[in-house]
């Protein structure tokens, strides 16, 4: 990345943090001013994740000044907001390569320095990592520092207040900054969230809160009565008392971008024993005034000039898949207000924004919460309304137990839209979405559909919505294929349809790879089947393939391991059917970052790499 080094005159000396270190402190306010300029100039040449980041500019700076990293283990929470933790940490010129192919990782990898503790992706998962390094640090009686950074969004999750209950219970030396820009990725939901933002940000609390700690200390006949009068009337105003009731002592609220404020209450902290709990207030999108006045819009961004503050229109006109479903929800919920629209804290990038909007009073979003959602939605059924869990493939894994349990296993007509299915792009191993056929696939009452188009997307959404049980519809990120759409109706579940006759070989499709499988079967004069369902698979279709062929091709764009082709050998086994078989889709890999297509193209699942692993297959054929 080719800068003006003359623009950044003390961020150019910083190739990691013990040159931070050497600065003396009066100089850290220019430093966090470059720093800000710094990444709003390489995101907007880049792409990527930029309101997040803006908003820990100051945090981030205090917390490498203070703390000896990487002997003392930093952990970011999720790690939307680690650019200025990797610009600091040695990885400044390499910024325009992230997010993208062979170049740096859009969240913190172990791999990719040593500075990142823990290889993040999912939320809420930092106070539980620090936890485990923190009584680690204990047991070897090294001096060693640890600090979970986590944001006011992700400690709504079950699994922060999990670890907080558990390191309260065994109080290791450990510190957990909360930063509370009232922002995940859309706004944040919840009593707590609310309250914490309300209270624990005013002034009122902060003096009361601190003159009766100077009370308390200078009365110590009558101290522990003052003490719980005290919390008596915390309790009234304030959640922090819950942090302290599970063993934390809690610090804060301090300016998140006062940098000299922010170094000194680091160092306070730093120096006490057992479990801290210090309150860090940030605005998203802090010192560019288009992500503060829009943080959501302004969360993952395009390619843009920082000059006009304006984010590029979208180039094509094709609806998303997300989008898609987002209209479908609308157009059935006006007919039916039975529907219930759960998201866990995913509305814009699940596409229901215009459906929370006009139908408020049937949209949930429950937070940084996917168990809850699930089982939220058994509720629903269990009650005769009609729930739709819209959510990421990677972030259903998060909620894997409660699918089983709370769903599947009464049978709860529950309707998973899971969007994000397979390649993801840009956002790597942590969201590419290639595990969630294999996962649902071997549970019972599941029916689990695949569309190959948007029009089919709408059209199995609508089937699954009206389906007596869970049923599941996988579809991918970005634009369909501007397909006409037509009036809803019920398809007749595990039924697949034939694309093309061909000779030899036949292409089983499962999903939006179907244009790809077209186009090899062109070249190899091949059948081609849309199989849609994934389960329940059509037999009657499977057995005719197999009598008039003699290899069959499974295609997918999720993990081989268990996936469609997995489910169509093992039944072409069952059958006690004679043919030969070739399942193409992901490798038992995890799939780094990079452009859709050029992935695609590297996995052999463009029409190319199709076309190539069948023609190699059948000279083994020929071979035997």
């Amino acid at each position: 990345m080719r800068v003006d080094a003359s623009h950044y005159p003390l961020l150019m000396r910083i190739n990691s943090p013990a040159d931070l270190r050497l600065l003396p402190a009066e100089l850290l306010p220019q430093l966090c001013d470059e720093l800000r300029r710094y990444l709003l100039n390489s995101v907007s040449r880049s792409s990527g994740h930029l309101a997040s980041g803006l908003g820990v500019i100051e945090l981030t700076t205090a917390l490498h000044y203070v703390y000896n990293t990487p002997y003392d283990q930093l952990i970011w929470d999720v790690g939307h907001q680690a650019y200025p933790h990797k610009i600091l940490t040695g990885r400044r010129d390499a910024m325009l390569t992230i997010r993208q192919k062979n170049g740096l990782h859009p969240f913190p990898w172990r791999a990719e320095s040593e500075y990142d503790v823990l290889s993040t992706g999912h939320s809420s998962t930092s106070i539980s990592a620090g936890l485990g390094i923190a009584l680690a640090e204990q047991r070897k009686h090294s001096d060693r520092k640890v600090v979970s950074v986590i944001g006011d969004g992700s400690i709504t999750a079950g699994m922060a207040f999990e670890a907080m209950n558990h390191a309260g219970h065994l109080h290791p030396d450990m510190v957990v900054v909360l930063n509370d820009n009232d922002m995940s990725i859309s706004e944040n939901v919840g009593g707590l969230n609310r309250h914490l933002a309300e209270i624990l940000a005013s002034q009122t609390y902060t003096s009361l809160r601190e003159s009766s700690k100077k009370v308390l200390s200078g009365l110590p006949p009558i101290k522990e009565l003052l003490k719980k009068t005290e919390e008596r009337i915390k309790g009234l105003v304030t959640p922090a008392t819950l942090f302290e009731e599970i063993g934390f002592n809690y610090i804060g609220p301090v300016d998140g971008h006062n940098i000299e404020n922010l170094v000194s209450s680091l160092r306070k902290t730093r120096q006490f024993k057992g479990p801290q709990l210090l309150h860090v207030i940030t605005k998203k999108g802090k010192g560019y005034a288009p992500a503060e006045a829009d943080p959501i819009r302004w969360h993952g961004v395009p390619k843009f000039d920082p000059q006009c503050g304006v984010l590029p229109a979208t180039k094509t006109v094709q609806k998303s898949y997300s989008d898609i479903f987002g209209d479908w929800l609308c157009e059935v919920a006006s007919q039916d207000n039975r529907l219930m629209a759960i998201t866990p804290a995913m509305r814009e990038g699940s596409g229901m924004t215009r459906f929370a909007k006009q139908f408020p009073e049937q949209f949930f979003d429950v937070a940084i919460a996917e168990q809850h959602a699930v089982t939220l939605a058994s509720g629903f059924a269990i009650s005769q309304l009609k729930p739709v869990v819209a959510i990421y493939s990677t972030f259903l894994q998060r909620a894997y137990d409660q699918v089983i349990h709370d769903v599947a296993l009464p049978n709860l007509s529950v309707l998973f839209a899971i969007d994000r299915a397979g390649i993801v792009g840009a956002d790597g191993p942590t969201h590419q979405g290639t595990f969630d056929l294999s996962f649902l696939r071997c549970i019972p009452n599941m029916v689990i559909m695949t569309p190959s188009d948007e029009n089919e997307c709408r059209q199995m959404l609508y089937t699954g919505y009206h389906h007596q049980g869970p049923a599941a519809v996988r579809y991918p990120r970005g634009c369909g294929q501007d397909v006409p759409l037509t009036e809803l109706t019920i398809l007749p579940i595990g039924k697949a349809v034939q694309k093309r006759q061909g000779q030899q070989i036949a292409i089983l499709n499962f999903g939006v790879l179907l244009e790809q499988a077209q186009q090899a079967a062109e070249k190899l004069n091949a059948t081609v089947v849309d199989m849609r369902f994934v389960k329940p698979l059509d037999e009657a279709m499977i057995e005719k393939i197999a009598a008039n062929h003699t290899c069959i091709v499974t295609l997918e764009e999720n993990v081989i391991a268990g996936g469609a082709g997995s489910g169509v050998n093992e039944l072409i086994n069952k059958l006690g059917l004679k043919c030969d078989m070739l399942n193409l889709g992901i490798p038992d890999s995890f799939i780094a970052q990079g452009e859709r297509q050029d992935i695609l193209a590297d996995l052999g699942l463009d029409a190319k790499g199709i076309q190539t692993s069948i023609e190699q297959r059948l000279k083994m054929i020929i071979k035997v």
